[in-house]
């Protein structure tokens, strides 16, 4: 229960906001980047060897990332959301500089290992301080604006290839300037973002704890198992297919990174923010609003996949291009309403550590997605028949988030 808001709060509650939306941006910069960069890295790390060796690499970040994820929503829940952002992004800021000088693979193991750590820290409590701000007019809009800034990131991440392809800049320099901007944030941050006030808890009622609060109730298992099965076609997206596209249409690794990137993650900010408005406007009328819009976007989702596999057999660079745009439209209505369905299902003070859960299960299934499409790569499979069972798995979420059913106050 959080105490009575002061009149100052709402325009805190959009600051924080503004603080989140550069950090959130640097978060997934950081990881878009090597996606993008992967033929200069692979040609100056040449003991990567595979796309299998390379899809591990990208597994390990998610898989170390996962299990740390709950532990990190845990301890914003239990010591404070501000505490948990800022040291997060101070740490993966110093592995991204650390990055840049790597000189093997084992060592870039090492690196993406404990970028995983650094940034499981991060959303968990990001989200949730937004979402303590937010009430439910505004909770959505909020975390669309939020996601804008992933996105961002993604598209500023997919024209590394171009700064890796330049003989001045080159990979390594473009890590080691993005840590050592996001070190430079941290201490500005941690002086302007403030944790919301709390009213001390009734020592006459027992402290519940999250973890089994949230493990037994079905609505919030219902939510991580429809939060991971999109995921797996996300991360396979963002991860591969700056290299789909290189390898596929027979592009340069600028041009492929961009493709991949800029104009789905364009379509998903304009996903996010018209979703985020239906979902605040729709919970007027219902209060499975929020459910009914990201379900929505999941229906966008599916022909999607379906047209990314097959657009290679067009020959049409722009083909698969206009099924990536629909895929961003569905996805930005499905991610800005997830933590908004979440706060209807689980107490205030459970939220961090229900998201890190959320990106326990779905992170670590990413990874293995990352991984076995690098597998199947190698097998020379079919891209159509992979992302078939991509898009099964996303007709699949679409029935369990309608089985979701609100317990909470969309005002807390």
């Amino acid at each position: 229960m959080t105490t009575p808001r002061p009149q100052a709060l709402p325009a805190l509650a959009w600051l924080t906001v503004m603080l989140l939306a550069p950090v959130a941006l640097l978060n997934y910069l950081d990881r878009q980047m090597l996606a993008a960069m992967k033929s200069s890295v692979m040609s100056d790390l040449p003991d990567i060897g595979s796309d299998a060796n390379w899809g591990r690499m990208l597994g390990q970040f998610k898989w170390v990332y996962a299990f740390l994820s709950p532990v990190g929503g845990w301890i914003a829940d239990r010591f404070g959301r501000r505490f948990t952002i800022c040291a997060s992004l101070f740490s993966w800021s110093a592995v991204t500089w650390w990055t840049g000088h790597v000189r093997s693979y084992p060592e870039l193991l090492a690196a993406r290992s404990l970028m995983g750590i650094s940034e499981a820290f991060y959303i968990p409590a990001a989200l949730a301080l937004i979402a303590d701000y937010h009430s439910g007019p505004t909770r959505s809009r909020a975390i669309s604006l939020h996601q804008m800034g992933i996105y961002s990131g993604v598209i500023i991440g997919g024209f590394a290839g171009y700064a890796a392809d330049h003989p001045a800049i080159g990979w390594r320099s473009t890590f080691t300037w993005c840590g050592i901007t996001g070190m430079a944030l941290a201490l500005p941050l941690l002086l302007l973002l403030r944790d919301i006030p709390r009213a001390a808890p009734d020592s006459s009622k027992p402290r519940s704890s999250a973890l089994p609060a949230l493990l037994s109730n079905p609505s919030f298992i219902l939510l991580v198992f429809y939060f991971t099965l999109p995921a797996l076609a996300g991360w396979v997206v963002r991860d591969w297919m700056p290299a789909i596209l290189k390898s596929e249409f027979g592009i340069g690794q600028g041009k492929a990174g961009v493709s991949a990137t800029l104009y789905w993650q364009l379509a998903a900010i304009v996903g996010a923010l018209t979703g985020g408005w239906l979902a605040d406007r729709r919970m007027r009328q219902s209060p499975r609003g929020r459910i009914h819009v990201s379900a929505l976007g999941m229906i966008l989702i599916i022909p999607a996949l379906f047209g990314v596999g097959f657009s290679p057999q067009s020959g049409h660079l722009w083909v698969a291009i206009a099924f990536l745009i629909l895929f961003g439209l569905g996805w930005g209505f499905f991610d800005a309403n997830n933590m908004p369905i979440l706060c209807q299902i689980a107490l205030p003070e459970h939220r961090a550590t229900g998201y890190g859960i959320m990106n326990l299960v779905s992170i670590s299934a990413g990874g293995l997605a990352d991984w076995g499409f690098g597998r199947m790569r190698d097998l020379h499979l079919p891209l159509s028949a992979i992302f078939s069972v991509f898009a099964a798995a996303a007709l699949l979420s679409v029935f369990l988030v309608l089985l979701i059913k609100p317990s909470q106050p969309d005002h807390d």
